[in-house]
């Protein structure tokens, strides 16, 4: 709503100064060598004059930076709006934490939320005011190489990210903190559901299946209080999101209640045109302001065309009416006009940035993401053994992932100075793959033959996940699976640990390890988390939040699939026609939920308050855990329903809720949910939410392959 203030210096606006909100430029323009902006210069159709009329700067980080070039533009503005400033900060700023996807393995929403306050502190120093982020997607094609950004493949577990994630920036006074950064809520919408994995692709979703499963997340992001929501680059229903007039005015504004500002992807609004809905930029302005988007980051089409478009027609005028005045409260929930510099500090910077507290927080998300996949009495290692380290990734500083454009390489440890910080210099020997396929070199095979285990470091560069790196093969490169084969020949215990930036089909690489250590992209403190869980300092605790298939022709493959008419679990083998492949299981390799510990978890005793359940009352569930091994260990609880009848067809089951628990060796407690009929909703034909009555099965376990279960009925 705007103050009076903000009212009397809108009417103040001419229709150019209204348009200049509405444009997103990066910092490529406001560089100080002339030959870097000539070319975006030109390509943008932007003047000197129309350059300090934009809103909004993408990428200019820094506190002397950002404070200087908004002095600079104030002065030169007629009415001195201050500028917002934007960047990509997507899991961490300079103190960088595990990728998205490697976060929501930890299933820890709180801790999420810590480290999203500590990016917006280190960045708001410097100046930013808006993160793009966060992406709350759901994927469920792990060939699409944005699974990075994401937190996984469930609606309920991404809602409580998405909401984690919006705080954890936010705060609860944006004015006021400036330690805080505004949130944008991304990419709306189903932009995780690319036709094939391939990114900037078609999505076919029906409309149920949208409603149900992919918008969950952006409501809660937006419920949560995100200041900014970014449009996808897809289509839906064959329409681009960015001029899709439905999808952001009626769901997005009336039904989704989201009252903020509604930006573009980079170049979005140009690409209306390539997407043939529009013939050329003017009329790709024309179907994205009648969308409802304020800002227009990085095409001409706005720039080029909206003065012209508004000065013809009125109800165009009224449009870009309300796009500025999104704009000008935002600025001012970010107390811009009071304090147009807001957090940017150089004495601040000094101390916020990378600080020693900010990497012990750094440590414990890297610790708590990894992902203990197989353990054939391979792990923990003993400070006693003689450890072998190869494979490409053992002396690589490439830990932070696709989006960590501000972390510091140089300043990330390696595997290997890791565990020579935590042995001892020179305690562990490294030999270099490449001459294991060089048996002819005695040395060599002595060393190996002398190791108790070798340790191998295996799988993506930072290039080959992230944007625009799609793959149809997901396998390891085949070397690197030749070099597994090699070490499996040693007769030697074998523990592979894996970087990468999505679900890998691991079928070849399972039967050639002792261990196996999924990391993902860890982060600034990953290799000193990676050390202490392979010693057991710290016990994996870590849960997918992803599916990993046997084979990329199982995709996409997810734990909440439907039931169909023929569903393979009601036949034996020889049963021909019923819904399987004949040359693989329908089961994942790791099934959603899915990690090891090293100790081992009982679930018994579940048992439920009542066996009926009406819209005035709730049910308890609970079940008893026992920690039946040797050491101290994180359990994840998981509770699942399945509606047995509705009126649409149901998941075979979905994940309601969850509770981790930390119990000692012996040590067993009784773990208690409670469930209601709200929850129990679902969308219906009509795409009214609601519940039915009937049947449901409740089941509580450590993944998604639960097998306790107990029935109730929901009654009228």
């Amino acid at each position: 709503m705007l103050t009076t203030e903000l009212r009397e210096l809108f009417n103040q606006m001419t229709i150019e100064e209204k348009v200049g909100q509405t444009i997103q430029l990066s910092a490529d323009f406001f560089s100080e060598e002339t030959e870097d902006i000539t070319g975006p210069m030109n390509e943008m159709a932007m003047t000197e004059e129309k350059k300090f009329q934009v809103g909004s700067v993408l990428g200019v980080t820094g506190a002397e930076k950002t404070i200087k070039l908004q002095k600079e533009y104030m002065e030169k503005h007629r009415l001195s709006i201050p500028l917002l400033f934007m960047a990509d900060i997507i899991h961490g700023d300079h103190t960088i934490f595990p990728i998205p996807l490697g976060l929501g393995a930890t299933w820890d929403p709180e801790l999420i939320k810590e480290t999203a306050s500590i990016s917006a502190k280190e960045a708001a120093a410097q100046g930013l005011h808006i993160t793009f982020s966060p992406m709350v997607d759901l994927v469920r094609d792990p060939r699409w190489g944005r699974v990075l950004e994401s937190t996984g493949e469930d609606k309920t577990l991404n809602k409580h990210y998405a909401r984690a994630f919006v705080e954890g920036y936010q705060g609860t006074d944006l004015k006021e903190d400036l330690t805080k950064l505004a949130a944008c809520v991304k990419h709306f919408a189903g932009y995780g559901a690319p036709r094939g994995g391939r990114d900037y692709n078609s999505v076919d979703l029906n409309e149920n299946t949208f409603r149900e499963h992919y918008l969950p997340a952006y409501q809660e992001g937006i419920e949560a209080g995100a200041k900014l929501v970014m449009t996808a680059f897809n289509t839906i229903d064959n329409i681009p999101a960015t001029g899709n007039k439905r999808l952001m005015r009626e769901i997005l504004r009336k039904e989704m209640k989201f009252n903020g500002v509604l930006i573009s992807d980079w170049g979005a609004i140009g690409e209306l045109v390539p997407h043939g809905v529009a013939q050329d930029n003017k009329q790709a302005a024309e179907l994205a302001l009648e969308a409802g988007v304020d800002i227009e980051m990085m095409s001409a089409a706005y720039s080029e065309h909206l003065v012209e478009l508004v000065k013809a027609d009125k109800n165009l005028e009224t449009l870009l009416d309300e796009t500025v005045m999104n704009i000008l409260v935002l600025k001012e929930e970010l107390g811009l006009f009071d304090n147009p510099y807001r957090g940017a500090d150089t004495e601040t910077e000094k101390t916020a940035i990378f600080s020693s507290e900010n990497k012990e927080v750094a440590l414990k998300a890297a610790e708590k993401s990894l992902v203990l996949l197989e353990n054939k009495n391979a792990l923990p290692l003993k400070q006693s053994e003689k450890v072998v380290l190869t494979g490409p990734m053992k002396d690589s500083h490439d830990l932070l992932g696709a989006w960590s454009w501000k972390g510091d390489k140089t300043k990330t440890p390696t595997l290997k100075e890791a565990m020579d910080h935590h042995l001892g210099k020179n305690t562990v020997k490294v030999i270099d793959e490449t001459e294991i396929f060089n048996g002819a070199q005695s040395f060599l095979l002595a060393e190996l033959q002398e190791a108790d285990t070798v340790l191998v470091a295996l799988g993506e560069t930072s290039e080959m996940s992230g944007e625009a790196t799609s793959r149809t093969n997901i396998q390891l490169p085949k070397m690197q699976i030749e070099l597994l084969k090699e070490l499996r020949k040693l007769n030697k215990k074998v523990v592979a640990v894996l970087f990468n930036g999505r679900p890998l089909d691991l079928s070849e690489v399972t039967p050639l390890v002792d261990g196996l250590v999924e990391a993902w992209f860890p982060g600034s403190k990953g290799a000193e988390a990676i050390v202490n869980v392979l010693y057991g300092v710290i016990n994996p605790s870590g849960r997918l939040s992803m599916t990993f298939p046997r084979s990329v022709g199982q995709i996409p493959i997810f734990y909440n699939q439907d039931n169909t008419g023929r569903p393979s679990e009601q036949g034996g083998p020889a049963d021909k026609y019923l819904s399987k492949y004949l040359d693989s299981e329908n089961t994942p390799l790791y099934p959603f939920g899915y990690g090891l510990s090293y100790t081992t978890f009982e679930y018994t005793e579940l048992t439920l308050s009542k066996t009926e359940i009406t819209s005035a009352d709730s049910i308890e569930a609970s079940v008893v855990v026992h920690n039946t091994g040797v050491s101290a260990g994180t359990e994840t609880v998981q509770l699942y329903i399945r509606d047995k009848v509705g009126e649409v067809v149901r998941p075979v089951k979905e994940l309601h809720d969850f509770k981790q628990i930390n119990l000692q060796p012996g040590e067993r407690r009784t773990v208690n949910f409670t469930l209601s009929e709200e929850q129990l909703r679902y969308t219906h034909a009509d795409h009214t939410v609601k519940s039915d009555p009937g049947e449901f099965l409740l089941g509580i376990g450590a993944d998604s392959t639960i097998e306790l279960t107990h029935s109730f009925n929901l009654i009228n």
